[in-house]
């Protein structure tokens, strides 16, 4: 992404920080919780906001890695979305979170992703709804060219959903989140808060955030898979650690029989 771009992931992830934004944030971190419970491997990578923000904390591979084109808390691995210094078909899941939609050429960003993500590997996409009322905001602050959010250009569902298809990914559910954004306080914001809850167990398409899953469909490449290294040829900007290579998420049977006072390692 370039230096504009970055700007605008700055001032989102800022947004992040106050009171709406952290709603948000936790409410997205829900929906994208249901979903990593199904998803295992050896890597999972988030791309766009990071903040120390992560999505992936609740899942249950070990390994995780934060991708920024800048140095940030949280970040290990230092590249552009449309270029990534990965290994094709190396990693399990992939978060994109507010990526696509600060880049000039989303289409490109995809078909990255796409060549690292493992065959069966896991995609989930969080964009703005353009047809929402936090898209109508959106839209209205980007009027002025002054604004960073005039260089924003929102991906839509049908749009993101074609482009997946053309690259062997079958999208499996949207999840449309915050269609009734919190305000006031008191009464009016727990009637405000509990109206957002009903629409979003409703999956109502208004919600202000979608969360797109989709898996990669199409078969890995005719050579072994090489584990992801620490070093320097293989992830540039990768923060090494002393441990060895990582281990595999263990399989459903192995969780279940643990103890209930068992933690997953």
């Amino acid at each position: 992404m370039n230096g504009e771009c970055t700007d605008i992931l700055t001032e989102l992830e800022s947004w992040y920080t106050r009171e709406n934004g952290q709603y948000l944030l936790e409410v997205t971190r829900v929906a994208v919780a249901d979903l990593l419970d199904t998803s295992f491997g050896y890597h999972i990578l988030q791309l766009g906001v990071t903040g120390g923000r992560p999505l992936c904390q609740s899942s249950p591979i070990n390994h995780r890695i934060y991708v920024a084109a800048y140095p940030g808390v949280g970040v290990g691995l230092l590249a552009h979305a449309d270029e990534l210094p990965l290994d094709s078909d190396s990693i399990d899941t992939v978060i994109v979170h507010h990526c696509l939609e600060f880049t000039p050429n989303p289409h490109q960003v995809l078909r990255e992703i796409q060549r690292v993500l493992t065959p069966q590997g896991q995609l989930l996409i969080v964009g703005f709804n353009p047809y929402s009322l936090l898209g109508i905001n959106t839209y209205l602050r980007g009027l002025s060219r002054q604004s960073l959010w005039h260089r924003h250009h929102p991906v839509t569902e049908k749009r993101l959903t074609d482009w997946l298809h053309l690259l062997g990914c079958e999208v499996q559910d949207i999840v449309h989140l915050y269609a009734v954004p919190p305000a006031g306080g008191g009464k009016l914001r727990q009637w405000l808060t509990r109206a957002d809850a009903w629409s979003q167990r409703n999956n109502l398409p208004l919600g202000g955030l979608y969360l797109l899953h989709a898996i990669k469909q199409v078969s890995a490449l005719h050579r072994p898979r090489l584990q992801l290294r620490s070093r320097g040829e293989r992830l540039i900007g990768l923060v090494a650690k002393p441990t060895g290579a990582p281990t595999p998420t263990p399989t459903t049977q192995t969780r279940k029989s643990t103890g209930k006072g068992d933690t997953a390692t």
